[in-house]
């Protein structure tokens, strides 16, 4: 099968269209031939070296894929074969990959593969920091950095579904018009204005009650001056760099939380699946829009990561299989 490939870490020109060989579903497993592939963030950081650098080259990226179940391992039923399926998976930039039965989501005829495969990461992702870590209430204000981004857009719906007020950071107008579009109450133009100064004028002085950070490095001071008192700020990337450690005494005069959220983080099966449930269900009721960005064929994920880290890109990053 042809997949793509990268032997050493660096820009995205390391990524190769090669041949390599198929892989076989062992106890518990399907293959897939992959109709779409999610692009991530982290898939960028791993292809670089700045993340999961342990993993042995040449490396298969990607960790997310929808697509048809061609074949199924030892113990799993054969009723699996023929179905759309979008699941958690490894090196799902290829026409073929493995995925766990357990994770597979069946999918109805009304939800693509592009809309599944922007799905799960950050789909998962944005459900956990509203709800899991964040635990988002009506009546609190939320400010989302990078409120056009795949998790952005996604959060910023369900922010607005807990019934809460949404400030979105952006750049751009067309990048506020889309995190507008999706339900964003308030926009603040981090390329022209300063971040805590524009969301304390819109609090009232106040602050929000609520902070999720997917930038890191050039966000977190601010995200950290835009709090309310006993207000929390919820880290879940670094998009431009490591935040800084965190001086616990510098919390002390709002009573500040600092929190995180990983997706890889173990979470019990039966409230991941849930969440997986309830986002499809969404989807299917059309509450919640799930934003392609960009397509592009499997075979172009360079141009799909060289976009990505170019900022050049909004929602969600997809690669298309030919299956």
């Amino acid at each position: 099968m042809k997949a793509i490939r990268y032997h050493q870490v660096g820009g995205p020109e390391v990524l190769r269209w090669e041949d390599v060989p198929e892989p076989t579903p062992g106890p518990g497993e399907v293959l897939l031939r992959v109709h779409a592939a999610g692009v991530n963030f982290a898939d960028t950081e791993r292809r670089r070296g700045l993340y999961d650098a342990q993993a042995p080259l040449p490396r298969i990226l990607g960790s997310e894929a929808a697509g048809v179940v061609s074949a199924v391992g030892p113990g799993v039923d054969a009723k699996w074969v023929g179905r759309r399926v979008v699941a958690l998976t490894k090196e799902s930039y290829a026409e073929l990959a493995r995925a766990s039965v357990d994770e597979l989501l069946e999918l109805p005829p009304e939800v693509s593969f592009a809309q599944a495969a922007a799905l799960l990461v950050q789909g998962l992702t944005a459900y956990h920091v509203v709800h899991t870590v964040g635990r988002v209430e009506a009546g609190q204000t939320v400010l989302v950095h990078a409120a056009a981004g795949g998790v952005g857009l996604l959060a910023v719906q369900l922010v607005k579904a807990a019934g809460a007020r949404v400030i979105g950071t952006v750049s751009g107008e067309a990048k506020a018009k889309l995190a507008r579009d999706v339900g964003a109450d308030d926009i603040v133009r981090y390329d022209q204005e300063d971040v805590a100064a524009r969301v304390l004028s819109l609090t009232q002085g106040r602050g929000v009650e609520r902070v999720l950070d997917s930038v890191g490095a050039s966000t977190w001071q601010a995200s950290v001056d835009a709090l309310a008192p006993f207000g929390q700020l919820v880290s879940y990337g670094n998009a431009s760099g490591p935040p800084p450690h965190v001086e616990v005494e510098s919390l002390y005069a709002k009573s500040l939380t600092v929190s995180a959220y990983w997706l890889r983080t173990p979470t019990p099966p039966e409230v991941q699946r849930r969440a997986r449930e309830a986002l499809l269900a969404e989807v299917v009721a059309k509450r919640l829009r799930v934003v392609v960005g960009l397509s592009l064929p499997l075979a172009q994920a360079e141009e799909a990561h060289r976009k990505l880290e170019g900022r050049d890109t909004v929602g969600k990053v997809v690669l298309l299989g030919e299956g």
